[in-house]
């Protein structure tokens, strides 16, 4: 089993508020063009969930981002790109999960009203723009990665070490 390590433990939870802002986008614009309902909860219910995720995982990133120290095999300047995206994609997602927390409770508090119109618009402006900005942050985390210009090399760099053996 690997070592659960900072960097490891936010590869493994950063997709969480990604899914869950590109399902509440979906939801959110079938329910524009539907007008059912139990669209509407369900994105509020997703980009509710998706506000909570979003904590963590910038947490996670923000001690990834310690732990590693600008190593070598990273482009410089790749880290602090991604977190500068990050910073933003926390604030939206985190307005739009309070919008959408505060909707679901009016929603389910006032069931035989229909939801306003005002708050159907927010709903789906906070959410394409917390699919927006999420999308472009995870853009550039993946960059860390696949453009880190130790990819590029033909072969490994003199008295590097050969990857560990690997364990199931």
């Amino acid at each position: 089993m690997p070592q659960l390590t900072w960097p490891y433990i936010h590869t493994l939870i950063n997709h969480f508020p990604i899914v869950l802002s590109a399902m509440g986008t979906l939801g959110a614009l079938i329910a524009l063009v539907r007008k059912k309902r139990g669209v509407w909860l369900y994105t509020m219910a997703t980009m509710t969930a998706a506000g909570i995720a979003v904590g963590p995982v910038y947490f996670a990133g923000d001690m990834a981002d310690e732990a590693l120290k600008d190593p070598w095999y990273i482009a410089p300047g790749a880290i602090d790109a991604h977190n500068a995206a990050a910073n933003w994609a926390l604030a939206i997602i985190l307005i739009t999960g309070a919008i959408c927390a505060y909707s679901w409770w009016r929603a389910l508090r006032y069931r035989d009203e229909p939801i306003p119109a005002f708050i159907r618009a927010a709903i789906v402006i906070s959410t394409l723009l917390s699919f927006a900005t999420v999308t472009r942050t995870a853009y550039l985390g993946g960059k860390i990665i696949h453009e880190a210009p130790v990819l590029s090399l033909p072969s490994a760099p003199a008295g590097l070490a050969p990857a560990p053996k690997y364990q199931q």
